[in-house]
């Protein structure tokens, strides 16, 4: 279970400083005189690269630590791009970061602490028995149900709050959390020698990740499109981490044999988790590189070396003013 704390940890903080290597190859292609494609930039790539790495690390953690620890340690990423932004973009830090990332890691420290200790093995015959259990049973109908109808106002009614599309961001997520469990414990029990990737549970849960996973993408795309990153992010992760946990808990049943005050304290940092990262997301402003002048130096046929400030506020801003139009026309 270390192990999958580790990893998971690791590899959340992989994808911070992947996001934000990414975002500084996209400022310095805008800055560049001649524009290039994203893709051409080795930075940007080396990004990806990153990115790739953590996602593969969190993938793995799934094998060796229970679902409701993996998933709220998504704020390491939060945490870290708050910091790292400080390096890579040469941004300031706020005091709202250093108070949201103290308590984040304080509720993390509460999680790995007071997480349930269950059996991490996972066998292709557990995987079945958990699929047929009439406590996921009713879980997935409800689900099933509270999804057709936030799609009916998606698509009928054409409602787009934030709150509507990552709620379908989230039921999803579940579905994806449970299936990425299952396959990572099942190839974890393959490489240490007992077989489980001949069994027909093996690919129903990786088509269901894969098909999970693609939905999800394209709602939280939208959600990222209409509304901004400040709004999207603490929402997201949130509703991701309660879906995860009560996933865990009705699916793996991970908190069957935990104490009372055990679980009080976890959902404690959980409390704790959620509150820093609405504190690091609040007030930050999207970035927006901005060209405020034209230098006329750079103007083929121009002597003038100085910079023209247009007045944008004025009314007549882009177009020749009327008395000098009239002045004209008299001459």
């Amino acid at each position: 279970q270390l192990l999958g704390v580790l990893l998971a940890a690791a590899s959340n903080f992989l994808i911070s400083v992947s996001l934000n290597i990414q975002k500084c190859a996209h400022l310095r292609l805008v800055c560049q005189a001649e524009q290039k494609p994203y893709y051409m930039s080795k930075l940007w790539w080396c990004g990806i690269t990153l990115l790739g790495l953590g996602e593969v690390g969190n993938f793995t953690a799934y094998g060796f630590a229970p679902i409701t620890l993996v998933a709220p340690l998504g704020c390491v990423s939060v945490i870290g791009s708050a910091f790292i932004s400080v390096f890579f973009l040469k941004k300031t830090t706020r005091t709202a970061d250093i108070l949201g990332g103290t308590l984040a890691i304080t509720g993390m420290c509460l999680l790995v602490t007071f997480a349930p200790n269950v059996r991490q093995e996972l066998t292709a015959r557990q995987v079945q028995n958990y699929l047929v259990s009439w406590p996921f049973l009713v879980y997935s109908i409800l689900e099933i149900i509270i999804f057709c109808i936030l799609l009916y106002f998606y698509k009928r009614k054409a409602v787009k709050h934030i709150v509507v599309l990552l709620m379908m961001v989230a039921l999803l997520a579940s579905l994806t959390v449970i299936a990425v469990k299952a396959v990572s414990s099942m190839i974890v029990l393959s490489v240490k020698g007992k077989m489980q990737l001949t069994c027909s549970v093996f690919y129903i849960m990786i088509v269901l990740m894969a098909t999970s996973c693609a939905f999800q993408i394209k709602f939280l795309n939208q959600a990222a499109h209409l509304y901004e990153a400040t709004a999207v992010v603490p929402i997201n992760f949130m509703f991701f981490t309660t879906s995860a946990i009560i996933s865990g808990v009705i699916f793996y049943q991970e908190f069957q044999t935990a104490a009372l005050l055990s679980v009080f304290m976890f959902l404690f940092g959980c409390l704790l988790s959620f509150l820093g990262v609405i504190i690091i997301a609040r007030n930050k402003k999207e970035e927006h590189l901005q060209i405020p002048f034209i230098d006329c130096g750079h103007i083929p046929g121009q002597k003038l070396t100085g910079k023209v400030q247009p007045d944008s506020h004025s009314s007549c801003y882009g177009t020749l003013n009327k008395e000098d139009d009239s002045v004209k026309r008299q001459s």
